[in-house]
């Protein structure tokens, strides 16, 4: 078995590997999209960190390609969609970064509490400004956390300990889990007045692109300090230039941004009051070398006994049984995935309910699938199928297991409850033709709809002329539809239809629609 590294790895990795026998690594890094399509041919493992964009032209052209390793935890720089349509395993290591991350968050709140980078290039510059850098005591200050998962907890633990007040904004998390943390959770609106230092920790997704915006900067307490090492597009860099030169933000510390490295034009740069590193927050010694260990032990056992550990696309279950479960596995998959997208508070309850053929299975691992696609659109790490139920009973969520003898018009469907404090949504799906996934069931209307792509979910009052207004809307908008599923109860009462549309509808066009005649809901869903 071949194996290819093609980013800088820690030797101990290159060493695990080689030390395997049957197992024959390769080192080459730096190269060029067309070099690497030429040279994966012939290797049947691929190590990387995130220079190497693993896209699907380079699957294609790897003939002999089984698995995928990133060291680290994000998966961005690898097309997961595209290895899994070809049976390659994507495998990361979920958790390596975490510390060394949180820890860099502190460390550039506490530089720009200081004033740090300033003062050092001002020394350096034979220059002694003591007034000039007046700083802020942490002490008493209260830090607004926007989004508590692993590495936003971490950061609260570590200003607990700088005795800092600490408040956030998560609305997937229960209230038991936030006490416990010592955590004081609020809405975005509360978060965004009443936090003297912000910092960013949610994952990048449509509901978040541009989330820190003008308009998020009009709620903040003025002189309020931002840090984001999380992911870049979150803020919106031009928006967080402007509130800055208004005096709404006193200073900014930066690792991540929409574009890496920034163009030079990019105004933040020319700041005094922003401090900024390049995308450092998993950069240490310790963290690197943990990752590339972990990820070479994870490839050197899925090669040599087919092991799989902390897998992003393929649960650990045995190879007879992913024939006949897999297209459940997908299903249930996608079913979490959009009840994660259309939900408005922290989940409570998780209730999989089983009817038909599937039921003569082992469904705990369409389970797990189903609380990885929720769990995954929510939280600032990358839930997968081994660590999907440690999450969800860390953050308090009781999950339960049903097998129905109850008769559908299906031979086998999946239905998902979740319950949170202020609502309870169903979503059912099933299997046609045992390959082909449909949503069947939306709350209580019933329809046929394709789980796949960029979808627009509305909830309207069954009236004439709603779909025309939509359609038009969206023609406008230059918006191309693709399908269109309907479903409603009783004629002149309320209905549901669900969109596929080429590219996702923006926040404004979400807007407009809920605008129109008989409307009650619009959310977008990416599939």
């Amino acid at each position: 078995m071949k194996i290819l590294i093609s980013d800088s790895m820690s030797a101990k990795a290159v060493e695990i590997l080689k030390s395997k026998p049957g197992l024959d690594c390769e080192v080459s890094t730096g190269l060029k999209p067309d070099e690497l399509k030429i040279k994966i041919k012939d290797f049947h493992a691929l190590v990387v960190r995130s220079s190497t964009k693993v896209t699907a032209d380079i699957m294609e052209a790897a003939e002999n390609l089984k698995v995928i390793g990133r060291a680290g935890t994000g998966v961005d720089n690898v097309d997961v969609a595209a290895a899994t349509k070809k049976g390659i395993v994507v495998m990361n290591t979920p958790g390596g970064n975490t510390i060394t991350t949180a820890e860099h968050a502190i460390a550039m709140m506490v530089a720009l509490a200081r004033k740090i980078p300033q003062a050092t290039a001002s020394m350096k510059r034979g220059e002694w400004e003591k007034k000039k850098f007046e700083g802020t005591e942490l002490t008493g200050k209260t830090l607004g956390i926007l989004g508590v998962g692993n590495i936003g907890s971490v950061v609260a633990s570590r200003a607990q300990g700088l005795r800092m007040n600490v408040i956030a904004y998560d609305p997937f998390i229960s209230l038991d889990a936030a006490d416990k943390m010592g955590i004081a959770l609020v809405n975005l609106d509360d978060l965004f007045a009443k936090s003297d230092f912000l910092s960013i920790h949610v994952p990048l997704m449509n509901e978040t692109k541009n989330l820190v915006n003008a308009e998020a900067f009009k709620k903040m307490k003025k002189g309020v300090k931002l840090i984001n090492c999380a992911r870049g597009g979150i803020v919106n860099e031009k928006d967080l230039a402007g509130a800055i030169t208004a005096k709404i933000v006193s200073g900014a510390a930066l690792d991540v941004f929409e574009k890496e490295p920034p163009p030079a034009d990019n105004p933040l740069l020319a700041m005094d009051e922003v401090i900024l590193t390049p995308h450092l927050g998993a950069s240490t010694h310790e963290a690197q070398e943990s990752v590339a260990v972990a990820i070479a032990e994870q490839i050197a056992d899925y090669l040599s006994t087919g092991t799989i550990r902390n897998a992003v696309n393929v649960p650990s279950i045995p190879a007879e049984l992913l024939t006949a479960l897999g297209p459940y596995i997908s299903l249930g998959e996608k079913l979490g995935s959009f009840q994660g997208q259309i939900l408005k508070d922290a989940v409570e309850e998780i209730t999989v309910e089983y009817s038909g053929d599937v039921v003569n299975y082992d469904v705990a691992p369409i389970t797990i699938a189903c609380i990885k696609g929720l769990l995954d659109r929510m939280l600032d790490l990358y839930v997968n199928f081994v660590n999907a139920p440690f999450v969800a009973k860390e953050r308090g969520i009781k999950v339960i297991e049903i097998k129905s003898s109850r008769t559908t018009d299906f031979a086998s469907s999946v239905t998902i409850k979740v319950k949170t404090k202020t609502e309870e949504n169903v979503i059912e799906g099933a299997l046609f033709g045992k390959k082909e996934a449909r949503i069947v069931r939306i709350g209580k209307f019933f329809l046929d709809a394709v789980p796949e792509g960029n979808l627009l979910l509305l909830h309207n009052e069954d009236k004439p002329g709603v779909i025309g207004n939509v359609g038009t809307l969206l023609g406008a908008s230059n918006v191309n539809i693709a399908r269109l599923h309907l479903g409603r109860q009783t004629v002149g009462g309320e209905a549901v239809s669900v969109w596929s549309i080429d590219t996702p509808p923006s926040k404004g066009l979400i807007e407009k629609i809920l605008k129109l005649p008989h409307m009650i809901s619009a959310k977008a869903v990416e599939l």
